[in-house]
């Protein structure tokens, strides 16, 4: 199935589920979804061959996947986390009271259609229903300049470059409740 030429559909936002571990492994085979993972063009894969069953097993309040549906078509997928308390420490020495997200679109033909605003307005105002929440933290990779202007369009602000997993040179933005309130 294929999106609409004209018009861009409604995104919807469900849980990721084992029945979409196909679809995923398949986007991160994708060259813009490779690009927007590592500064490394030599990859075959994205998120170093993430483990995808494994990954969607342990969906809890502190980490979750979401899959984006357009019209009932897969268009991409959002990581949110609680960076304080998620297992990884990814994020490491971090304040609690932030959620982080993480976006991509898979295929191609949905790239560059509003979708990507849809879907983080919309994971936006659900950490924000949640009082507790007083920002959203973002990592693009600091090459990645089309990233930081998606985000700065929404309200996020450069807090500073940050290096993670070793290798991963990011640029960490942030968006504190004020600001996305005030918008409107």
């Amino acid at each position: 199935m294929s999106l609409s030429p004209s018009k861009p559909g409604k995104v919807r936002l469900r849980p990721a589920t084992l029945a979409d571990v196909p679809t995923l492994q398949a986007w991160d085979r994708e060259p813009h979804v490779i690009a927007c993972s590592s500064d490394r063009p030599d990859l075959d894969v994205a998120f170093d061959g993430i483990d995808w069953p494994e990954e969607l097993a342990e969906r809890s309040p502190v980490s979750f996947y979401d899959i984006a549906e357009v019209d009932g078509r897969a268009i991409g997928v959002m990581q949110v986390c609680d960076p304080h308390l998620e297992p990884t420490h990814y994020w490491g020495e971090i304040e609690p009271g932030l959620q982080a997200m993480d976006i991509w679109i898979g295929p191609p033909d949905a790239l560059n259609r509003g979708y990507g605003t849809q879907m983080m307005t919309l994971a936006i105002d659900r950490a924000f229903a949640d009082p507790s929440v007083e920002a959203i933290v973002i990592d693009p990779l600091n090459t990645n300049t089309e990233a930081h202007r998606f985000y700065h369009r929404l309200g996020f602000h450069d807090v500073g470059r940050q290096l993670f997993n070793d290798e991963d040179d990011c640029l960490v933005m942030r968006l504190d409740r004020a600001v996305w309130e005030a918008r409107a």
